[in-house]
């Protein structure tokens, strides 16, 4: 049980919490939430001890371990297995110890506790993880070093849920997965066998892995049962009420003020107006409950294309003289919102590139509507801003005749105010960062907008307005994006990049998200599902993979033991031993080889399950 009692904290004389408390029951995956800025990320830093407090206290259970995404991502040139499997460091310091201990005692206990904590079948649970954050075997078998450092971050990610801490922090861990990622990751917690605390804008998330919501607001904590639509619901029950209280409060204060005005002159009723100016003087205001800042954003209307705006066919892109995509016959309307479905390195950015116009096809044919402008979004431009310029001057250079005034109006339309306006892109936060690269990518209109994961900055009132805004939006848009909730309320029609080809996916996203759950392929329409025979269920391949090497450590757990009592027999074959003056050695070694005896029962039953599980799965 995490316990945050009455805790109070500030930042550079900001107070981010006062008085704050909490209690997240022991197994409970908690999200938290609030604002940008209002110090979620400062509490896990609290959490773990990196900061200290200025007053209450966070308790947790003795030797509870936390874990978290690490800051350093891995980069040496251990594989990503190798990488993942160090995390869980009782395991390792087990195994090391295993390959010198020579008491037999030692050695039994050490082979008891690695059975005890499912040793034997890490590897496979390890490259589980791994795979399901999109790494395929032979990317597992490779270092670190050679992956960017976004995938290094989902090795980080994969090493901590190995790791199984009994309080797990995540900071936005979808931020770095595509669609596949965030949907494992999100069953994948649904399932975790420990407390998890996630902050995260990612509604989906919120609503299918968490059960309940720890809401940070006003510089205090309230712990709501639920997942986050239910937590939404209640506070919007709870600013209706307070909202009626005020106004009641309101109409009160005005009757007793109206009394005092018109008699505190008159002798008669002094001493009841004054008697009112004391009860007004009593009444703890009721603040109404502020709505979340209106964030809209503002997409200009480009003029009418005569459709299609794009066609293609026979098209094939690549890089080099290697093709990635084939064979694309595709047409675009100016009125289609398309979200594009598929693992990374399929070729979704390809595809945004080719449609793009930012790399040329190498075969085929392509007709673009000659008067067709095309807004690109992805998060590498967040990058390419000039940190040392602000937003006004970003503008400026794009629109050098347009007056001062305009420019900033154009910023406000994205939520950079004044403030946000003259400050240097390197002080700006993740969210606003987006917001002026969205901003620059629609300024001229474009006929179709691109955009590729265009939410991993953006909280969750800036989501929903990104949502009205691509509604009102008379262009089309190819979206490219891990939050469920924003494809569902956007995209009319799906496309599937996979095995080299792009096509319609004639379901909708949430048997897509079963499909990717379930790991096995899918009829590619509802009439071939419905005219699919049943297949007996197998086990997955991660799974007998798992089951081979738990066989594969079971034997070499069965070669130590047996290699020990040898030694053991040796010893005792010596007749010498048993002379009077060492019959108590003789003891010693004889419960020693009992002990062994006994492990190498124990590894031997293991084993024999082991093989049995195999073979009954096919493996």
């Amino acid at each position: 049980m995490l316990r945050i009692e009455d805790i109070s904290y500030s930042v550079e004389g900001r107070p981010l919490f006062e008085g704050a408390s909490a209690v997240i029951p022991t197994g409970h995956k908690v999200g938290l939430v609030g604002r940008n800025g209002t110090g979620k990320t400062t509490l896990f830093r609290l959490i773990r001890g990196e900061l200290v407090l200025e007053g209450g206290r966070i308790s947790l259970p003795e030797r509870a371990r936390i874990g978290g995404v690490a800051q350093e991502v891995p980069s040496s040139e251990t594989t990503l297995l190798d990488t993942v499997l160090a995390a869980d460091t009782e395991r390792a310091a087990l195994l090391v110890e295993a390959e010198t201990a020579s008491d037999p005692t030692r050695i039994a206990d050490i082979q008891t506790r690695l059975a005890d904590i499912d040793a034997w079948s890490a590897e496979g649970r390890a490259s589980a993880i791994l795979k399901g954050l999109g790494f395929d075997d032979a990317e597992q078998r490779m270092p670190c070093s050679a992956f960017s450092g976004g995938w290094r971050m989902r090795v980080a990610l994969a090493a901590v849920l190995f790791a199984q801490p009994d309080l797990l922090l995540l900071d936005e861990p979808t931020n770095y997965l595509d669609l596949e990622g965030a949907v494992w990751l999100e069953s994948y917690l649904a399932r975790y066998p420990h407390s998890v605390i996630i902050i995260s804008h990612d509604r989906g998330l919120l609503n299918r892995a968490v059960g309940a919501i720890l809401h940070l607001e006003n510089r205090k904590l309230t712990f709501y049962q639920g997942p986050y639509d239910q937590f939404v619901r209640q506070r919007a029950e709870q600013r209706a009420v307070l909202a009626a209280q005020s106004k009641k409060q309101d109409a009160r204060r005005a009757h007793l003020q109206a009394f005092v005005d018109r008699f505190k002159a008159k002798a008669s009723k002094a001493k009841q107006a004054q008697s009112r100016v004391k009860m007004l003087e009593k009444m703890t205001p009721i603040a109404s409950p502020e709505e979340a800042k209106s964030r809209a954003f503002s997409f200009p209307a480009p003029e009418e294309l005569s459709p299609p705006i794009i066609a293609m066919e026979g098209a094939e892109v690549g890089y080099g003289e290697v093709p990635v995509l084939r064979k694309l016959s595709l047409r675009i309307d100016q009125d289609d919102r398309i979200a594009l479905l598929g693992k990374n390195g399929q070729g979704k950015s390809t595809l945004a590139k080719l449609l793009s116009d930012r790399l040329p096809a190498m075969s085929g044919r392509i007709v673009r509507a000659s008067k067709l402008r095309i807004g690109y979004f992805a998060q590498h431009q967040l990058d390419e801003l000039e940190i040392d310029e602000t937003p006004l001057d970003h503008l400026r250079r794009e629109r050098p005749g347009s007056p001062p005034a305009k420019l900033r109006a154009q910023l406000a339309g994205f939520g950079l105010g004044a403030d946000q306006a003259d400050t240097v892109v390197a002080r700006l936060s993740g969210g606003q960062k987006a917001r002026l690269s969205l901003l620059l990518a629609t300024l001229d209109a474009p006929h179709m907008l691109i955009l590729d994961e265009p939410t991993n900055h953006l909280d969750m009132e800036s989501r929903e307005a990104l949502v009205e805004a691509l509604a009102a939006y008379s262009g089309a848009v190819i979206l490219v994006s891990h939050d469920m909730h924003l494809l569902s309320l956007v995209a009319d029609r799906l496309w599937l990049v996979k095995d080299g080809r792009v096509t319609p996916y004639e379901d909708d996203l949430e048997a897509y998200r079963k499909m990717l759950l379930a790991g096995e392929p899918k009829p590619e329409s509802k009439a071939a599902a419905a005219a699919a025979k049943p297949a007996p269920k197998k086990p997955s391949r991660d799974r007998i993979m798992a089951m081979r090497a738990e066989v594969r450590k079971c034997e070499e757990r069965l070669g130590k033991l047996n290699a020990m009592r040898d030694r053991l027999a040796g010893k005792l074959a010596d007749p010498e031993l048993y002379d009077a003056p060492r019959i108590n050695e003789a003891e010693v070694w004889q419960k020693k080889y009992a002990e062994v005896m006994e492990a190498l029962d124990r590894a031997e039953s293991l084993w024999l399950d082991a093989q049995d599980k195999l073979e009954k799965a096919g493996g």
